[in-house]
């Protein structure tokens, strides 16, 4: 049963907007798995019609979203779907709500003067990488479908043009919250807020401020475990905009997104970041400063401002505990550290120092220790030449272990196979060029099981973008 989720908040937060009918529309990518997780048990022709704009679904209506953001640091007090239409919500099998979001769909009221569609390319990188982080075990939201339209796009030139079907288990935005702050609405941010909390399964209790507190505290947790997830995987958002922070800890928006390969904390891919504020170092950061937005927006719910603020500074400084003690941990889980030792540190520091003097791949390091406890693959995945006076150390340290059991914690937290960057070009040309792609056919099943250690071919596994050069552009 389809309904409209965010009607009841009001219209200037849930704009009433129709998508564009494409009537030449193709499906070109359908995740059958997700379709049927989710219960709708779509055919082709179904998700076709209903994923076009051509038939709206039942009992629903379509609108934008609403909401601000701090873009790079900026504040734009109203930003708003400019290019996207949320179809409707559901149910699924397990009782979970899902949003049914179409992007590429045409303009609407906060397009400021864009024309609301998107090309091929990027919508096929959002196939790809939701999918693949999401195997890796990122939460992310899902791309259902990615639809031609039949349609050219213009950008720098004419492109084929696409709509992407996304599914989240929310919309809602620290841009959101932005948003209703602005317009002083107290009413509907008391209703989103209640909403929010529903939907992260949180209790609602008798005192207003407590509520505030406790899903305050649980946005803070949810973007401290993205973080963390991001770190482990090396993957780079490139836009972490207070307009692409969902509440519920869910990766939204595969624009200038990338992943690492040769290591560097300060390693950015996003033509648009050009002073490194979203480097792959600087997330954990900057999703803490992204809480603290929130928080500042959620202020308009209080009679007495002071005592909030020192509530949420403390929130925001557990935040950082949270951090820390979840980052050394990831490093010991990387390496099979089954127990804390006081010289863990020193050997993460050097390993790392190594990686970035020598460039080394980021993936690929970790897969050959990973590959040494398992006493398999190292010639698939061979350890790198400039470690092997460290390797003695680590190897000593965790001799005292048994190899099984470091292999069984490494194997969880070290992928073998990622969604390398030229691959994923490759894929998108592929479209381009021939409107499908062999290499996905077969790449995409093996990123379903990205820490499974099997032989793979080399190309998978190679390190090629150069990091010097290599960059993502947002889809728009």
């Amino acid at each position: 049963m389809f309904y409209s989720r965010y009607t009841p908040i009001g219209e200037q937060f849930a704009v009433p907007a129709a998508p564009t009918a494409f009537k030449d529309a193709e499906l070109v990518l359908f995740n059958l798995s997700l379709n049927t997780q989710l219960g709708l048990n779509w055919d082709a022709a179904t998700a076709c019609l209903y994923l076009s704009g051509q038939q709206p679904l039942p009992n629903t209506h379509s609108v934008c979203l609403a909401y601000s953001g701090h873009q790079f640091g900026q504040f734009n007090p109203t930003l708003g779907d400019g290019r996207a239409h949320l179809i409707g919500s559901f149910l699924t099998p397990n009782g979970e709500a899902i949003d049914l979001q179409l992007k590429g769909s045409g303009a609407t009221v906060f397009s400021r003067g864009g024309d609301g569609l998107c090309a091929l390319g990027p919508a096929v990188r959002e196939f790809v990488m939701s999918r693949a982080l999401s195997s890796l075990g990122v939460p992310s939201t899902d791309c259902l479908a990615v639809l031609s339209t039949g349609q050219a796009v213009y950008r720098q030139g004419s492109l084929p043009g696409a709509v992407v079907a996304r599914t989240a288990r929310s919309h809602i935005r620290v841009g959101s919250f932005q948003y209703l702050a602005l317009q002083q609405d107290e009413k509907a941010m008391t209703q989103l807020l209640e909403m929010a909390m529903k939907d992260m399964g949180l209790q609602l209790r008798e005192s207003r401020e407590e509520n505030i507190f406790s899903f305050f505290q649980s946005v803070c947790d949810a973007q401290c475990d993205l973080m963390l997830k991001w770190l482990q995987v090396g993957f780079i958002h490139g836009v972490m905009n207070t307009d692409n922070t969902l509440i519920n800890g869910e990766t939204i928006d595969y624009g200038p997104c990338a992943m690492m390969e040769a290591f560097s904390f300060n390693r950015v891919f996003s033509s648009i970041d050009r002073q490194g504020r979203y480097a792959f170092g600087q997330q954990p950061n900057m999703a803490s400063w992204n809480c603290g937005r929130l928080a500042e927006s959620l202020l308009l719910l209080f009679t007495e401002e002071q005592p909030a603020i020192e509530r949420f500074s403390g929130i925001l400084v557990n935040f950082s505990e949270r951090f820390n003690e979840g980052y050394q941990q990831l490093w010991r889980n990387k390496l099979g550290l089954l127990q804390t030792h006081s010289d863990d540190q020193a050997l993460v520091t050097e390993l790392l120092e190594l990686m970035t003097q020598h460039e080394l791949d980021y993936t690929n390091t970790f897969a050959s220790l990973t590959a040494l406890k398992l006493h398999k693959l190292q010639e698939q995945f061979p350890v790198a030449a400039v470690l092997k006076p460290w390797l003695v150390k680590w190897q000593a340290m965790t001799e005292q272990y048994d190899d099984d059991q470091v292999a069984a914690m490494m194997t969880r937290f070290n992928p073998a196979i990622i969604p390398r960057n030229d691959l994923v070009e490759e894929v998108i040309n592929d479209y381009y060029q021939q409107g499908k792609s062999t290499l996905l056919d077969t790449w995409i099943e093996a990123l379903s099981t990205p820490y499974q250690y099997v032989d793979y071919p080399e190309k998978w596994l190679k390190s090629q973008s150069d990091p010097n050069r290599y960059q993502t552009f947002c889809g728009t």
